[in-house]
């Protein structure tokens, strides 16, 4: 059974007989599973990385209804990887970005626009009218948070996740298979897998997952083939090397399992250890000051007698730096010699999350006057001087 057989089929267009000619000649898909592609509702969670190849792939195979969900704006980093976007797209929407180029290679797609984070309190709203979910997302929570929606839906969910030079792909959330949660019960202690933005990504790379993404979604619309239900596939573009590890489902799994207890979607930043921070915490984060780059700057140009190290690696002080001693933040163990005891240290690096971890270290360590500089080469670039570049 797939997917669309509850509904009834649309008739295709003169046109669209002569648009998918190439699927209509293939005894897999032939004139009913274009019927089925054209009849069917997916929802992409996210129109970046991941979402650009998936989304365009998706409306050119001839997918009737697609929904977008994403309330970021287009950035110049993006265009890396993010294809859908063009370079005078920056500053815009991403949502009018990719409905404007998706229309343009479709002008019969039905494109839905959710402008929205997608969160516990809208998820299953916005779920529940789709037939497939691919999910392009970057953090853990909105993971957490797709899988669980999912599985409370019966949604299969076209799973992918890129880093640096590898990337997975699965389907979760089937009724036969198993779940994001059979594969990652926890999420990772906050901080300890950095994000796309701290550690880079080939830029190719989202285009070999995010089309292995959307290759899953024709295929359990269509009800054709083998999808990745049971199996995680292993990219790793560096040596072009694909593996596969087969998974199951976890009978004791809190979504899917016999006895599920995750029955209502829960705060999926505090399940992942990220909370808000307090009044406190926007001055000192785990005992550690946190330094505007306004005050940075002030105390720079007053002459202060302190030290600034910058915990960033060589590639990244090539790209942008405002100064201070680089010892690379796996480094600063055995340089600790070349950080004076006797004088105020100040840790910075891209964002802020590697120089607070040095600066906990730095405390652990017996540095008393250590703090840490707040978002960052990044708010540096925002906020003081523009011509020290984001990346």
């Amino acid at each position: 059974m797939t997917l669309t057989d509850a509904v009834q089929l649309p008739e295709l267009s003169t046109d669209e007989l002569a648009r998918y000619s190439r699927h209509l000649i293939l005894p897999e898909v032939g004139m009913e599973g274009q019927q089925r592609l054209k009849a069917a509702r997916v929802l992409c969670v996210g129109t970046g990385g991941l979402g650009s190849p998936l989304a365009f792939y998706l409306a050119a195979a001839g997918i009737g209804t697609l929904g977008l969900v994403d309330f970021d704006v287009v950035d110049a980093s993006n265009l890396q990887r993010q294809i859908i976007h063009s370079t005078r797209d920056i500053g815009r929407k991403k949502l009018d970005s990719a409905a404007e180029k998706l229309t343009a290679l479709n002008p019969a797609l039905n494109v839905v626009k959710h402008e929205t984070m997608l969160t516990s309190e809208n998820a299953l709203d916005i779920l529940k009218d789709y037939d497939v979910v691919a999910d392009g997302t970057d953090n853990f929570p909105t993971r957490y948070l797709v899988n669980d929606a999912c599985v409370m839906l019966g949604i299969p969910n076209a799973y992918g996740s890129i880093f640096r030079f590898e990337g997975q792909a699965s389907v979760f959330a089937t009724k036969e298979g198993p779940c994001y949660r059979c594969l990652y019960p926890e999420p990772p202690p906050p901080g300890l897998v950095p994000s796309c933005a701290e550690g880079g990504v080939l830029g190719i790379l989202p285009g070999l997952v995010g089309v292995i993404q959307a290759t899953e979604v024709i295929k359990l619309i269509l009800g054709k083939g083998e999808p990745l239900v049971g199996r995680l596939l292993l990219v790793d573009s560096l040596s072009m090397r694909f593996r596969e590890l087969k998974l199951r489902k976890n009978p004791e799994c809190p979504a899917c399992g016999a006895h599920p207890t995750v029955t209502h979607l829960i705060d999926y930043q505090q399940f992942c250890g990220i909370a808000p921070p307090t009044p406190q915490e926007t001055t000192v984060k785990n005992g550690i000051p946190q330094m505007t780059v306004k005050e940075l700057k002030r105390k720079l140009d007053a002459g202060e007698d302190f030290q600034l190290i910058d915990v960033r690696e060589p590639y990244e002080y090539q790209i942008a730096q405002i100064g201070g001693k680089l010892i690379p933040q796996n480094d600063v163990p055995n340089r600790l010699a070349e950080i004076d005891r006797g004088r105020e240290v100040v840790v910075h690096c891209k964002s802020g999350g590697r120089s607070q971890r040095i600066a906990e270290f730095l405390k652990q360590a017996g540095y008393d006057n250590v703090s840490n500089v707040a978002g960052g080469i990044t708010a540096w670039s925002e906020e003081i001087d523009p011509k020290v570049a984001k990346y």
